[in-house]
């Protein structure tokens, strides 16, 4: 059995999430064990924005996920930690993830990891297809005040 690993920040699930855990899984064939490691707040907040949702409550929605085995919280100081705890055979770069690819794997190599590193070139097109889109969204819709006072 495989294990891929695929990495995010999974702020606020949408099928493109989805979509990605399903492709990355496939890519360690059919018994294939899927961890997911998810981008901690310090980190989100360094690279893209602060986050919508904690990263506890993140990791406990990417739990649940069909497609997931199990999943992590990343480190905080070193991205390759966990890399070496689960050892897994793929790792799964997203098509909108700005890693480089060789630059990656030559990383892993200096560290003794031998993985494969592979891009989801595939990407699920929709309206709210990235969590970005949907903050933007919500940022133009008018509320009923009154009805906000609910939630």
């Amino acid at each position: 059995m495989k294990t891929v690993m695929a990495t995010g920040t999974f702020d606020i699930i949408h099928p493109g999430h989805g979509f990605f855990l399903e492709e990355a899984r496939k890519l360690g064939g059919r018994d294939a064990r899927l961890v997911v490691v998810l981008a901690r707040d310090s980190t989100v907040r360094a690279r893209k924005r602060t986050p919508i949702v904690g990263e506890n409550q993140r990791l406990e929605v990417v739990r649940m996920l069909k497609p997931v085995d199990e999943a992590y919280l990343g480190s905080e100081t070193d991205m390759f930690e966990i890399v070496h705890r689960i050892k897994p055979d793929i790792i799964a770069i997203g098509p909108d993830q700005k890693f480089d690819v060789d630059e990656l794997r030559e990383e892993l190599r200096r560290r003794g990891l031998e993985c494969e590193v592979k891009r989801i070139e595939k990407y699920r097109n929709s309206e709210l297809d990235s969590t970005c889109k949907i903050i933007k969204r919500i940022r133009n819709m008018d509320f009923n005040e009154d009805a906000l006072k609910n939630c």
